[in-house]
């Protein structure tokens, strides 16, 4: 298995993005599109980069200095533990209050109060199982 957010890693990331019909149309159907970066929390830049253009995943890679709408940091024991058993609701609230989540980029409470963003969000961590 590749290294996580490596860019062998987000290049299958992207490609089970793409291939999860429920999160593109989710997402499509609000027009959602962002960059996204992901990295290990107490480093100082991401690892690695998706950009999504109307709900599908147009690009992975190693992050390269690109201009970020979210950029989401947790220990990389906290990431192993939600790719073998993707959280729920609750488990991501809790982890955000507790700081074992962070969002070095982006509104992670207006996110979560629209439902049309917060079930994708936590559909993601599904997809990075089939990884």
């Amino acid at each position: 298995m590749a290294d996580l957010f490596s860019d062998e890693w987000m290049k299958g990331y992207m490609e089970q993005w793409n291939a999860d019909a429920d999160l593109c149309s989710a997402l499509a159907q609000i027009g959602f599109g962002s960059v996204i970066g992901y990295g290990i929390d107490g480093e100082d830049q991401p690892r690695g980069q998706i950009t999504v253009e109307n709900g599908q995943a147009v690009s992975a890679s190693t992050y390269n200095g690109e201009t970020l709408n979210w950029d989401i940091r947790c220990a990389d024991a906290q990431w192993q533990k939600w790719i073998a058993k993707p959280p729920g609701m609750m488990g991501l609230g809790m982890a955000f209050t507790a700081g074992k989540m962070k969002f070095k980029v982006g509104d992670y409470g207006s996110m979560l109060k629209d439902p049309r963003m917060a079930g994708p969000f936590i559909k993601t961590f599904s997809v990075m199982g089939r990884v």
